[in-house]
């Protein structure tokens, strides 16, 4: 019996033994691929959640000289009555709080009508944009289309970007717009190397550039499908970059950040600092206040207090239904989210656990939520219809 339980025991330890040789050849393999700072990232840090912003270094953006601020009369009340009467019994106060909530702002006919922030959260904490930012990444796309220094968005991406053609001819097929719909035709797999995959890949590796430049692979034509794929705001940046001489953070700062008055300073998180590339499928970090401004723009079709910072067609066209999203509660344009809202066309930039700039332009309407957490089931889904009925049901 004791020999019997010795070779079970043995066996136990080879196969313990074993796996525990094949994970150490497996993480020592992926480090060669890629680099021991990406696996010592996978390996030892929580990353993918609302807190990065304190690990990732950052590019700083800094505070407008001329802030716009937004009327305040606060109608704690009247948000109350339409939380109550669209979207669930209760305090609105305690749904927030539930749902693992930062900030929570209304914003009507440029008035601030609630204003609540939870978790020791309040105005002036940093919140983060997670994938809200490939909406800020569109829209830079469009300003540096309406400077001259991008032709068309219809031009091959290879016009920016030649060495993707010297690897395979077929990049020359995938225009900027490809890019914007989210309809590269480029390989994303979450799950390539296990848990270790596109997914992880575009989000923790330490050398963006060089990872959107070799590691992107075309397994369909372009157009023909959507496809949710980090890799496509990567290229976005890297057109960027070339095209205006500075880093994204630099022609944010420009184009966005001074001209909408924002009140606070804020950062881009970068792939590492010696990469110094924005992570442009996430990572702008700043204050819930701001981020409102940013809707604003698109609720007054680019213009902003007398002037065109962006045309009204590219916020037309970047909040218009691509076609490309079947069978889903929502559609998709240029890294915009949309939806139909009770007959209304609303549409918003959405990011992980819940980061939301929501605007309803026939409710003259903009919600900003952000979170730590989701909160609430069917991720996306949950909290666009949460903020729909909230729209539907103000007066």
């Amino acid at each position: 019996m004791k020999t019997k339980l010795k070779l079970i025991l043995r066996v136990l330890l080879l196969g313990v033994l074993t796996l525990a040789a094949l994970l150490v050849a497996w993480a020592a393999y992926l480090s060669l691929r890629y680099s021991p700072e990406y696996m010592s990232r996978e390996l030892f840090h929580d990353l993918g959640n609302a807190y990065d912003y304190r690990f990732f270094p950052e590019r700083k953006l800094t505070a407008s000289s001329q802030p716009f601020h937004f009327k305040e009369a606060l109608q704690d009340v009247v948000v109350q009555q339409a939380f109550e009467s669209g979207v669930a019994s209760g305090k609105l106060e305690t749904f927030l709080e539930g749902t693992g909530t930062q900030a929570f702002l209304v914003i009507r006919d440029d008035t601030l009508l609630y204003e609540r922030y939870f978790m020791g959260y309040q105005r002036d904490s940093i919140v983060t944009s997670l994938s809200v930012a490939k909406s800020f990444d569109t829209t830079l796309i469009g300003m540096a289309v309406q400077d001259g220094s991008i032709k068309s968005v219809d031009e091959p991406i290879t016009d920016y970007i030649p060495e993707l053609a010297a690897r395979d001819e077929r990049f020359r097929a995938i225009t900027v717009r490809h890019l914007l719909l989210m309809a590269s035709g480029l390989r994303f797999d979450a799950e390539r190397f296990g848990s270790l995959g596109d997914d992880s890949l575009t989000y923790a590796f330490d050398d963006l550039r060089h990872l959107a430049l070799t590691e992107t692979e075309i397994v369909e034509p372009p157009g023909s499908r959507f496809v949710y794929n980090h890799y496509n705001p990567l290229l976005l940046g890297l057109i960027l970059e070339r095209t205006t001489g500075k880093p994204v953070t630099e022609y944010l700062q420009e184009k966005l950040w001074t001209p909408l008055g924002m009140e606070y300073g804020g950062s881009w998180s970068l792939d590492s600092e010696k990469s110094g590339f924005e992570k442009m499928e996430t990572g702008i970090n700043a204050r819930a206040i701001d981020f409102a401004k940013f809707g604003r723009l698109f609720l007054k079709q680019g213009e902003w207090n007398g002037q065109q910072l962006v045309s009204s067609e590219w916020v037309a066209q970047a909040t218009r239904d691509s076609g490309l999203l079947k069978d889903a509660p929502f559609y998709y344009g240029y890294m915009w989210w949309g939806k139909n809202c009770g007959g209304r066309a609303d549409f918003f930039a959405d990011g992980d656990y819940g980061q939301l700039i929501y605007v309803s332009p026939a409710k003259n309407l903009i919600i900003v939520r952000n979170g730590e957490r989701y909160g609430l089931s069917n991720e996306i889904v949950g909290w666009s219809d949460a903020l729909c009925k909230l729209a539907n049901a103000m007066p």
